[in-house]
């Protein structure tokens, strides 16, 4: 049981899945910031700021799990667009799967705790956006 449970730590306490903790943590911010910076000097429409700092959150999350949590580390043009392509459909994806969850949990069920959902949610799509990242976008191919 002890080999069980030490295997199961290095599969899960390691520096890819501490550095994509940490870089998910530094996107989010990077979300955040954006949108404050467009709303509040830029003067952008909630909704305007909301999908550029979606997007700038989405490119930032690329670039840093390309190089630093997946280590991919071709620069060719032809190996960026082979990334980039499945990694936006993937972010694309799990931010329906978000915005569906809160409707589902809010509306469907009626959890008047909405941030209990978002954080919830959250945590879900942190999951899915990492082993999407992990089994689709950036495969080692050795």
């Amino acid at each position: 049981m002890e080999q069980f449970w030490n295997h199961l730590r290095a599969k899960l306490i390691n520096y890819e899945t501490i550095s994509y903790l940490v870089f998910g943590v530094l996107t989010t911010l990077t979300d955040w910031i954006s949108y404050g910076i467009m709303t509040r000097y830029g003067r952008m429409d909630y909704r305007i700021a909301t999908a550029g700092a979606w997007a700038a959150a989405v490119l930032f999350a690329f670039v840093t799990n390309k190089l630093f949590v997946f280590q991919s580390r071709s620069l060719s043009p032809r190996k960026i667009w082979e990334e980039l392509i499945p990694f936006v459909t993937c972010r694309v994806a799990t931010g329906l799967f978000t915005l569906a969850a809160m409707v589902a949990m809010v509306d469907g069920i009626g959890i008047r705790r909405d941030l209990l959902c978002k954080v919830v949610v959250s945590g879900i799509s942190l999951v899915l956006n990492y082993v999407l990242s992990k089994w689709f976008v950036f495969k080692k191919t050795s």
